[in-house]
């Protein structure tokens, strides 16, 4: 090597600017990026100061956590003993006391299972059975059969039959959805001009027509013989109502399938019946995953419009929790109570949404 050679010797990298990262430059970046966004910013710290300070000192400041109705008559912040005497009629209405441990063995079945499928612990056909068996497992604990005591249905209620309902409906609404989607889609005049007229008409009604028409005007049309409970006519309603919906979300994602996706298929000597199956359905359930979720979040939020038919969702018993005597002008508690349990439900459903995004081709670039 000759000694007048200059060997290369690149510089240590040196940290970016303090200005591009660290606290002040996410600030900068996300809440005073701009005036419009600085007015914004303050606006909203402006409100929370305004509230959060009241709210907290309500909720846990001056709160009462133990004792009973004189005992929060005294204070003035929140009752939470009010929650711990309700707590049994809110998540089961007025079932037996002596048989709860049949509902609280159904939720812990839900919660497993659910805790598995967000894990990703079981899938395929696993999962699938798994989730159709679970209605009917909650169905037979619930209820009774098989030696165990009958529960008349006229007394369950609470965040059990707003859960059964959600379950139930979604369950069911999905396949059904699917089936109509593809009717729209891919079937015969005849086939698909009877799915347009019953998506039409479902999705041209509210639900609380449909509630009313399952609950009254259903039993008017069906044979004298034929005797259907209130609960399951709106089980049926429910699932009518929710399955339109669910078919025009599919049936937007199988208009974003190109194509050449069901051609290729078709030339490499696959059935039409198994391309739908097995190719063109999987891709559209991915692409409109998104607002599946947000149809099965906007499903159990709607079981608390069975009230107007007779039956004591988690809300109406919140409404008839409030209402006792004994714990009058506690309201508050019970309605805060509900929209953190609602809250959590559809929250916990939104995340399964996004870890199903993240794991799927969808929620990859493309």
């Amino acid at each position: 090597m000759p000694q007048d050679t200059i060997l290369f010797q690149p510089m240590a990298a040196r940290p970016a600017p303090a200005s591009q990262f660290g606290p002040i430059a996410w600030l900068r970046a996300n809440l005073f990026g701009g005036w419009k966004d600085t007015a914004i910013t303050l606006s909203l710290l402006a409100v929370l100061l305004a509230v959060v300070p009241n709210l907290i000192e309500w909720l846990l400041i001056n709160a009462t956590f133990g004792g009973d109705d004189e005992t929060c008559r005294q204070n003035a912040g929140a009752c939470w003993p009010f929650l711990q005497a309700k707590f049994q009629v809110l998540m089961v209405g007025v079932y037996p006391q002596d048989l709860s441990w049949r509902p609280a063995i159904a939720a812990l079945a839900l919660l497993v299972l659910a805790g598995f499928t967000y894990a990703d612990r079981i899938r395929g056909i696993a999962l699938i059975v798994a989730w159709a068996l679970l209605p009917v497992f909650a169905l037979i604990m619930i209820g009774g059969a098989f030696g165990m005591q009958e529960v008349d249905q006229s007394l369950w209620g609470g965040l059990m039959l707003s859960v059964l309902l959600a379950l139930v409906g979604v369950i069911v609404s999905i396949p059904l959805g699917v089936l109509l989607a593809l009717g729209r889609h891919y079937g015969s005049p005849a086939v698909k001009a009877i799915c347009v007229a019953f998506i039409e008409l479902v999705r041209g009604v509210p639900l609380i027509t449909i509630l009313f028409m399952a609950s009254v005007m259903m039993p008017l049309f069906l044979p004298p013989d034929l005797v259907i409970n209130n609960l399951l006519r709106i089980q049926i309603g429910m699932i009518l109502f929710s399955s339109a919906y669910m078919a025009e979300v599919v049936r937007g994602g199988l208009q974003a399938i190109p194509k050449g996706q069901t051609e290729a298929s078709l030339a490499l000597g696959v059935s039409p019946a198994r391309t739908i199956i097995f190719v063109v359905v999987p891709q559209a359930l991915r692409h409109v995953l998104p607002p599946l979720i947000g149809r099965c979040i906007a499903l159990f939020k709607d079981t608390s419009l069975v009230i107007i038919v007779g039956l004591l969702d988690f809300l109406g018993m919140v409404r008839g929790a409030a209402l006792d005597p004994e714990w009058l002008g506690f309201q508050a508690e019970a309605y805060v109570f509900a929209a953190f349990v609602y809250w959590l439900i559809c929250y916990s459903l939104s995340l399964y949404g996004r870890a199903l995004e993240r794991r799927g081709p969808a929620g990859s670039k493309r």
